[in-house]
C-alpha cells in the first residue's frame, strides 16, 4: 500500500515540475500531504478493519466450531436417546409377549376348566337321572308295599311264601296261587322259588286243571334240577298226565323218576303207579 502511495506522489511531482510556480507547488504538496494523510488513514482503517475482520471471523469460526460441536453433541445425545428408546421398545415388546402369554395361559386354563366342568356337569346329570330312576323304582315298590299292607299282606319274601301256604291249607286256592305268583315276581332267584312253582301246580291240580298243573310242575323240573321238589314235581306231573288219559307220557315220567331218584319216597310211589297204569 505504501509503494502505491509513493508512486502516485512521484508521478504528480514529475508532471508539475518546471511549469508550476512555487505557490502552486506548495499547494500541490499540501494536497499530496492531505492525500497521503487520507491514504494513511484509509490504510490504517483498512488494517483495523482487517484485524477486526480476523477477530470477527475467528470469533465466528470459533462460534461455528462451538455450534458444530454442540450440534454433534446434540446429535450424539439424540442418537443415544434413540438407542435407549429402541432398547426400551424391545423390553416393552418382551414384556408385551410375556403379558400375552400370561393372558393366554389363564384363557387356556379357563377353557380346560370349562371343558372339565362340562364333563362333570354331564356326569352329574347322568348320575341324577340314574338316581331319579332308582327313586321312581323305589316309589313304585313303596306304593306296592303300602298297597299290600293296606290289604293286610306283608311284602317280605318269607311272609309272602308262608301266607301262600296258609291260604293253600285253608283251601283258598286262588289267593294262594296269587301269593306264590307275587312271591316269584318279586324274588325270582329265591331259594324257595322251586317250591313256589310246585305249590302253584298243586293249586291247579286241586282244581283239576291238569294242563296248567303240568306246566307249573315242568317249571320245577326244567329250571331247578338240583332242588328237592323235582322228584315231587315229576310224580305229580305223571299223575296229571294220567288224569288226562295221557298214559304214555305218564309212564315215561314215572320211569325217569325211578331212574333219577331211586331212593326217594316219590320213586317208591312211582313204582306202584307204574303197576297200575295200563
Amino acid at each position: 500500500m505504501k509503494n502505491f502511495i509513493n508512486l502516485v506522489v512521484i508521478l504528480l511531482v514529475s508532471s508539475l515540475t518546471g511549469c508550476a510556480s512555487q505557490s502552486a507547488l506548495d499547494n500541490v504538496r499540501n494536497d499530496i500531504d492531505s492525500i497521503k494523510t487520507r491514504l494513511y488513514s484509509i490504510d490504517r482503517d483498512f488494517n483495523s478493519i482487517r484485524e477486526e475482520s480476523k477477530v470477527t471471523v475467528g470469533a465466528i469460526e470459533k462460534g461455528f466450531k462451538s455450534d458444530v460441536a454442540s450440534v454433534r453433541k446434540m446429535s450424539a445425545d439424540i442418537q443415544a436417546t434413540i438407542d435407549s428408546t429402541k432398547n426400551d421398545m424391545r423390553a416393552l415388546d418382551g414384556k408385551l409377549d410375556d403379558t400375552l402369554i400370561a393372558v393366554k395361559k389363564p384363557a387356556d386354563d379357563l377353557a380346560l376348566y370349562r371343558e372339565d366342568a362340562d364333563k362333570r356337569i354331564l356326569a352329574l346329570e347322568e348320575h341324577i337321572l340314574k338316581q331319579q330312576a332308582l327313586l321312581d323304582s323305589l316309589s313304585i315298590k313303596m306304593g306296592e308295599m303300602a298297597k299290600a299292607e293296606k290289604e293286610g299282606v306283608s311284602s317280605t319274601p318269607d311272609s309272602l311264601y308262608l301266607k301262600g301256604l296258609d291260604l293253600l291249607k285253608a283251601g283258598d286256592l286262588v289267593s294262594a296261587r296269587e301269593h306264590f305268583a307275587k312271591f316269584l315276581d318279586l324274588n325270582p332267584t329265591h331259594d324257595l322259588a322251586a317250591n313256589a312253582h310246585y305249590w302253584i301246580g298243586e293249586t291247579y291240580y286241586s282244581e283239576k286243571n291238569y294242563e296248567a298243573a303240568i306246566l307249573s310242575y315242568q317249571e320245577v323240573i326244567k329250571n331247578y334240577p338240583g332242588k328237592e321238589k323235582v322228584a315231587a314235581a315229576m310224580l305229580k306231573q305223571a299223575m296229571s298226565f294220567d288224569a288226562i288219559k295221557d298214559t304214555k307220557s305218564a309212564k315215561f315220567i314215572l320211569k325217569k323218576l325211578v331212574e333219577g331218584f331211586p331212593k326217594s319216597e316219590e320213586a317208591k310211589k312211582a313204582k306202584v303207579l307204574l303197576k297200575g297204569i295200563k
